[in-house]
Parts: structure tokens; C-alpha cells; sequence
């Protein structure tokens, strides 16, 4: 694994621009033990589960799993992949898609050649209305802020998935950066599906690709979904909630791919089974912050109406370094009819919170503060959900803001 690639993009090429604490990361990985191991929901996230990991050797290339720790009876084998980007080449980049599983199951596995053993548990059965809890992230990058944004994280209780809404590594080209930043999220992604959307940190234009490194090494339920474009945008059911993951560098216009899936998408929800709605993409269509003026604006225009017509509850985004959370918005217009959307675009990222807001605050913006941090969902039931933003610089019971979504209100 090279330290540096004389290739990466202007001012992202030095390695100590990377946090101490992940350094060691950038050279384990040719001693061959598996790493940067991640989880993601499988087809049906009651059922299903696809686990990630790299080594650099061949023989990793299959995990062991079971109901205890002791009886590690299933075994699913799989080969892995590389890719080149300049002149870096990735560690085998491995997946494996455990099926058949129990929902609300506690599992635990061993990925081939390492001697760590890990546990997950299997979602509730869509349809399920019982309480769930997902933290929300954005632009999370890998700083010290970053590290204290994953330790929080870690310390939330049942959890039944972390939801990135774009912007993870910052690797920018710099492809160590990916290797590093995976084991900066193992504590918590080794254990809790973490579910990702691209984020312009990701596109990584270079070499005549895109989005070579997003689309590696994540394997995000498109296919499950009927989406066309790998982990670009896709969605998934977890209980009694629906969740679309949207493309903000996809072409997201009327007469585009995405547009067309969203369609189908939305028409095949069944609010009876999935009464909640919820949509994670990366840049922000309500935004009182001088930092990304307008550019969300474009796919607002295309997509608000949609969403809108269907009774989307909350939209979840980042970009913006700061957080901020709406009042029910349609139009640009505070609406109790519209929809609530919530930036958490705070995660850590090296380039620092965005501290300088428009004023006056508009009508439509609820709450913001320049801090980093990151959200729970709390859903309660099939009618109300509670919504917390944790800042890093408090202890995590400490919650900043906080907010009751009501799906009676957004009927109303």
C-alpha cells in the first residue's frame, strides 16, 4: 500500500494531513489481516445482511456465523477484487451476503483470517411498528472531531443502522485516505449497517472515472431496490419505515434515470406496512447558511413536488458543516402540511464548521448552531418519532435540540 500517491490531487497528497490516530491504518493492511470491516442491509434487512472487508490475502475470503459465539456453524465464501486508481492499487476488497437469517436476531461472525469475532442483530420485520433508533450522519470525514463523532455514535444504544448522508472519507483522490477512514468507522460499522449516499467528496474525478471508490467498496441494496445505478441512490424497508437514499450527483431531472426509479419507487410504498417516509441525500434544498447557497436548489425543483405529493416526513442531508433543522417546508414556505428537512452535515470534516448564518433567520428555519454533532431517529410508533442532535462537545446523554415528529400533523 503506497504512502503517496504522486498523483492525487493538489494539496490532498500529504500524509500527514491524515489524523495520527488512523495513520497506522494505511500500512496494516499489507500484513494481511482483514480490516475496515463494515455492514450494510442485504436485500431485506429482517433477513439479510452484506458484510465488507479488505486483506490483502486470497485465503480471507469468507465469513462464519451463527446465533452464538461459540457455534460459528454458517459460512458463506465469496472472492475478492481490486482496483487501480493512478498509482494506487486497493487491498482485495471482499463481500460476502449472509441470507436466510432470523429478524431481530442477535448473529455473531468471523471474517477468514482474523480472530476478532463480531455480532450483529437482524432488523425488525417490515411492518413492524415497535421503537427504532438510527443516527444520522454527514461529512464525517477523519479528524479528532471526526473520531469523537464515531465515539459518540458508538455509545447510542440500539441502534438499528447509521444513516451517512454523504461525504465520508474526504479522500479526494488520495486513496489511503479510504483504507484509513475504514478503520476509523470499524467500531460501530462492524456491528450497525451503515448506509451510505455519495456526496461530492466521493465523485473523485480523476484518471477519466467517477465514483470508482464509492461504488467499490460499498454494497448498498440497489439491485434489491430496482435501482440502475449501483450505490448512487436506492432504498430500503427497516420496520415501520421506508427509506430512500437520493443522488445529488446523479442526474436527477425529470426525464432521468433516477428520476424514473424514484416514481416507481414511491408508487410501490405501502404506508399501511411503511407508514413513515424518509429521504437521505447530500445537498441541502433549505439551507440559511451562507456556506452552499443554491446548490441544492436545481434538484429541489425537480424532486420537492414528488416527494411532496407523497407524503415524504423528513429529509436528512449534509454539506453544509453546521447543523440546522426546518419547520414542515414546501415551497420555500413553512407549510404544517410540508415536510421537515434536517442538515447534519456536521460530522467532522477537516475544513471545520460553517459559522456564518443569513440573517434575518428565515420563517421556515427552526434551529441552527455552527458545531459538529450528529442526530438520532427515534421512532416511537407508527405516529411519532423523536428526533435529538448530539454536539460533540457535550456528553452524549446531553441532547442540543430536539424536535417530535407527528405523521397526524403531516395529515393534516
Amino acid at each position: 500500500l503506497s504512502n503517496r500517491d504522486p498523483h492525487a490531487p493538489h494539496g490532498q497528497a500529504q500524509d500527514q494531513n491524515l489524523p495520527i490516530l488512523v495513520l497506522a491504518a494505511m500500512v496494516a493492511v499489507v500484513n494481511g489481516a482483514p480490516q475496515q470491516i463494515h455492514l450494510a442491509f442485504g436485500a431485506s434487512s429482517s433477513s439479510s445482511i452484506a458484510i465488507n472487508w479488505v486483506s490483502d490475502s486470497e485465503a480471507d475470503n469468507f465469513v462464519e456465523y451463527g446465533t452464538s459465539a461459540g457455534a460459528l456453524t454458517g459460512r458463506v465464501a465469496t472472492s475478492g477484487a481490486r482496483y487501480q486508481l493512478g498509482s494506487y492499487t486497493s487491498p482485495l476488497l471482499f463481500n460476502a451476503t449472509i441470507s436466510g437469517l432470523q429478524a431481530s436476531t442477535a448473529y455473531y461472525y468471523r471474517v477468514a483470517g482474523s480472530s476478532e469475532t463480531y455480532t450483529f442483530s437482524t432488523a425488525p420485520p417490515v411492518g413492524w411498528t415497535g421503537p427504532l433508533s438510527f443516527a444520522l450522519i454527514g461529512d464525517l470525514g477523519q479528524t479528532e472531531d471526526s473520531a469523537s463523532t464515531v465515539q459518540h455514535v458508538l455509545n447510542d444504544k440500539g441502534l438499528v443502522a447509521v444513516v451517512h448522508a454523504g461525504d465520508l472519507s474526504y479522500a479526494d483522490g488520495y486513496q489511503p485516505r479510504w483504507d484509513s477512514w475504514g478503520q476509523l468507522v470499524q467500531p460501530v460499522a462492524a456491528q450497525t449497517p451503515w448506509m451510505v449516499v455519495e456526496g461530492n467528496h466521493e465523485i473523485e474525478n480523476s484518471y477519466g472515472t467517477q465514483f470508482l471508490a464509492y461504488q467499490s467498496r460499498f454494497s448498498m441494496p440497489a439491485a434489491a431496490s430496482g435501482a440502475g445505478e449501483g450505490n448512487l441512490y436506492y432504498s430500503f424497508d427497516v420496520g415501520s419505515v421506508h427509506w430512500i437514499m437520493l443522488g445529488s450527483y446523479a442526474d436527477y431531472g425529470p426525464q432521468s434515470q433516477q428520476y424514473a426509479w424514484l416514481k416507481q419507487d414511491l408508487a410501490r410504498v405501502d404506508r399501511d406496512r411503511t407508514p413513515w417516509l424518509f429521504v437521505a441525500l447530500h445537498a441541502p434544498w433549505y439551507n440559511s447558511n451562507q456556506a452552499h447557497q443554491g446548490e441544492g436548489e436545481g434538484m429541489r425543483q425537480a424532486m420537492e413536488p414528488l416527494l411532496q405529493s407523497y407524503g415524504v416526513d423528513a429529509i436528512f442531508c449534509g454539506h453544509v458543516h453546521a447543523y440546522e433543522r426546518t419547520l414542515r417546508v414546501k415551497g420555500g414556505v413553512a407549510d404544517p402540511s410540508g415536510l421537515v428537512e434536517i442538515n447534519v452535515g456536521d460530522g467532522g470534516n477537516r475544513e471545520g464548521p460553517a459559522s456564518t448564518w443569513l440573517s434575518p433567520q428565515p420563517a421556515w428555519s427552526a434551529y441552527r448552531e455552527a458545531a459538529f454533532g450528529h442526530g438520532v431517529l427515534h421512532v416511537v410508533n407508527a405516529t411519532h418519532a423523536l428526533w435529538e442532535w448530539h454536539r460533540n462537545q457535550d456528553g452524549e446523554p446531553v441532547v442540543s435540540d430536539q424536535a417530535w415528529l407527528t405523521r397526524e400533523a403531516r395529515a393534516q
